[in-house]
């Protein structure tokens, strides 16, 4: 059980890593994003 646990914490680095895990949306209080990213 821990390996499981173990690969889907190096597979979600992974994907955060090639930016898959970017939101697509704006949040709740509506603050602009470009292109996935919040907009400062």
């Amino acid at each position: 059980m821990e390996i499981a646990v173990l690969v889907f914490f190096v597979l979600l680095l992974i994907a955060s890593m090639a930016g898959l895990t970017r939101d697509s949306r704006d949040s709740a209080d509506w603050k602009p994003s470009v292109d996935g990213r919040r907009a400062t």
